[in-house]
């Protein structure tokens, strides 16, 4: 698990300075002052000595061997430096030093070179850019950050370090420890989907938090995430999903931002939770570094106060949690052991009076109910309020129940020492009830993901070989857009239910083919250069007879000719007519970072006026398409709410897994669209009514 970075048996650090205004005199005093127990090395060229260790002019000056190698010098000697490390011996970098591809393509340039002579001589390099590494078993400090977390078992990971700053100095105060700190940095050659892989298995680490500005490489992030969260939660916060916050990431580290589409779907996918915020993240990391892990949605609330109470119900049923039905036993033993006026159900309030003993026996029956898997307690302070008594029996009460218990301890003023009290407990406290409510609710989300089952791909037979044909004609023409003819081809080699359809060269052709496929009928033109075919007249539906048929084949001809007559013109195609059903989309494009992104939705209003797209990326799994399906906020309509009878879901989800499999064999596929897809009732399938594809 990177040991040559996280646990050394000794450090250099190039650029260590006696100026205590210098980054390198930071890093220095850090190691030293931490309890780290290896050798350390100040390298200097310039003074004998730093801080009371003796310092070296360069690292092959050094007669012992070094395992990790702090860089903190100017931007034109880390070349140099690194590979006199590589000449030591050294196995493992910290590059604190800034100035390459976030500052412009010489810095990009740079960081290449860079890279490659890490990679020559086998090392494994954290940043450049890097605010450094924290391991608080190791008792290793190699960073400029301000303070050394205290021990536990969060690691963290983050592309700014500021942000790490911040969230060490914020778990100092609220008494919360770490495992493993790193400054992810530009993240050249070790990135969050190695560290996910090492961190993983950690025994250390019960929960990694991530910072990301951009991923490395999207697959191999989605993959790492799905084996990991299996064991691990994992809390990240993805900043940059605005465009003002997108280009402001993109001169931070350089980053290339993928769209937000991209990364929800690849966050829902990999099993990560996502924080909105920098409190939510805090938040998260409360619950699952003190608590045990939730079983399921029945969540108790006990408090001192109705209306809180009443606040929170409110919020637990708003988060998709239930608020949990006690067993008529627990009702009569609270019944029995709290005053008349109080509320045995839940919310249960135990008035504003109480004291430590009615909280004690409160929470006890609460959490002896089985139909209980969470507890809130929540707490005003009143003038009977003994504060850190109450905090005090809380923690003692539920050390021995394996249920998660969070509290709502509500004010400021007069909380500290209860708080304090709390956090010695290991309870987390919230400000207010919704956030005590999310965290649970966030705890129970990742305790469902985690128990599906391993996702299934299903795999269809496809004839590959013509789709590879279509795609080398279009190349060879040098044309990015396949033609009508040739969309269809491609879809029904992927087994896509497409209207029959025939070309007609005349009039008579297209009467003959209407005759054959039989009446009511479609025409539309076949030209590889008009898209909106029906705005110049280049549609007809519902022909009923031959004359009709007669007469629309010429009208569609002459309203092309008119409107455009440029455009290349292959024939009119004669198609059956596909009875009414519920439009659908399916469109993909290819995002930079993550791949396929496959989008679906309800036609029409739906998601021009109300947006209701879902994104997923491919390969899509069985499980996948069905959440994504059930997440559409139209999905009701679907299963017949508001009487009409259901459509054939899983007809969609059938083509859904069938574009994801296209997409994923044939990378040079950069869109697709489907409009419509229309779905019939349950039972009767879908049908592709008009396609698009561009290839690269």
């Amino acid at each position: 698990m990177f040991e040559a970075i996280f646990t050394p048996e000794s450090v250099a650090v190039i650029g260590a300075s006696p100026n205590p205004e210098r980054v390198g005199y930071a890093v220095l005093k850090n190691i030293l002052d931490n309890g780290y127990p290896g050798a350390v090395y100040p390298i200097n060229p310039h003074i004998p000595e730093i801080l009371g260790c003796q310092a070296y002019a360069s690292v092959l000056d050094v007669p012992d061997p070094i395992e990790l190698a702090v860089l903190v010098v100017p931007i034109g000697q880390v070349l140099p430096v690194v590979e006199q490390c590589g000449q030591k011996g050294v196995r493992g970098l910290v590059v604190i030093t800034a100035g390459f591809k976030e500052a412009g393509s010489e810095g990009n340039e740079l960081e290449r070179k860079l890279l490659a002579l890490v990679r020559s001589y086998g090392m494994d390099m954290i940043g450049p850019n890097s605010l450094g590494v924290i391991d608080t078993f190791s008792k290793l400090n190699a960073s400029f950050a301000g303070v050394m977390p205290n021990q536990g078992n969060i690691a963290l990971m983050s592309q700014s370090g500021a942000i790490c700053a911040a969230i060490l100095d914020w778990s100092k105060n609220r008494g919360i420890g770490f495992s493993r700190f790193v400054s992810l940095g530009n993240k050249t050659d070790i990135n969050e989907v190695t560290l996910l892989r090492a961190w993983g298995s950690d025994p250390e680490s019960k929960v990694i938090l991530a910072y990301l500005e951009d991923i490395s490489d999207g697959a191999s992030f989605i993959a790492t995430a799905r084996e990991v969260t299996r064991q691990v939660p994992v809390i990240a916060i993805k900043s940059g999903t605005t465009a003002a916050g997108s280009r402001a990431a993109s001169s931070h580290t350089g980053s290339l931002a993928g769209s937000e589409q991209a990364y929800e779907a690849a966050f829902a996918q990999s099993g990560i939770l996502r924080a909105r915020t920098v409190s939510e993240l805090f938040d998260l990391a409360l619950i699952f570094s003190y608590q045990p892990l939730i079983q399921g949605n029945r969540v108790a609330v006990v408090t001192n106060s109705g209306g809180m109470g009443i606040i929170a119900a409110d919020a637990v049923e708003r988060s998709g949690l239930a608020m949990a039905l006690f067993a008529p036993a627990t009702i009569e033993r609270l019944n029995h052991d709290l005053p008349p006026s109080a509320s045995v159900y839940n919310p249960v309030d135990i008035l504003g009076d109480a004291r430590s003993n009615r909280y004690q026996t409160a929470i006890t029956a609460v959490l002896e109910d089985p139909g209980v898997d969470g507890l809130i307690i929540m707490l005003t302070p009143q003038a009977q309020s003994a504060l850190v008594e109450i905090a005090e029996t809380i923690g003692e009460t539920v050390a021995s129940y394996k249920k998660p218990v969070v509290t709502c301890f509500m004010g400021g003023y007069s909380l500290g020492p209860a708080l304090a009290a709390l956090s010695r407990a290991h309870i987390p406290n919230y400000t207010f009830p919704e956030r005590a409510v999310q965290s649970i609710a966030g705890m129970h989300h990742y305790y469902e993901r985690r128990r599906r089952p391993q996702r299934i791909y299903r795999t269809f037979e496809a004839d590959q070989e013509q789709v590879r044909q279509i795609f080398a004609d279009a190349h060879a023409s040098g044309r990015v857009e396949l033609s009508e003819g040739e969309v269809r081809a491609v879809l029904s080699a992927y087994g896509l239910r497409l209207p029959e359809s025939h070309l007609a060269l005349s009039t008579e052709e297209a009467v003959q083919q209407a005759a054959m496929l039989g009446f009511p009928v479609v025409m539309k033109i076949a030209s590889p250069d008009i898209l909106l075919k029906t705005e110049i007249g280049g549609v007809k539906l519902g022909i009923t007879g031959e004359e009709a048929a007669r007469d629309s084949f010429e009208l569609i001809e002459y309203r092309t000719r008119k409107y455009w007559p440029e455009a290349r013109v292959h024939g009119v195609f004669v198609q059956e007519m596909i009875k009414p059903g519920q439009e659908f989309l399916i469109t993909v494009h290819r995002d930079p970072q993550f791949g396929p992104l496959v989008a679906i939705g309800l036609g029409g209003m739906y998601v021009e006026v109300m947006k209701d797209v879902a994104y997923r990326l491919a390969p899509i799994s069985e499980q996948d398409v069905r959440d994504q399906i059930r997440s559409l906020r139209a999905y009701p309509l679907l299963r017949g709410a508001g009487g009409n009878p259901p459509v054939d879901v899983l007809a969609v989800e059938d083509c859904v897994l069938r574009i994801s499999q296209l997409v994923t064999d044939f990378t040079e596929i950069v869109e697709l669209d489907i409009n419509p897809l229309v779905i019939h009732h349950e039972g009767e399938g879908a049908v592709v009514l008009d396609a698009r594809i561009l290839i690269q």
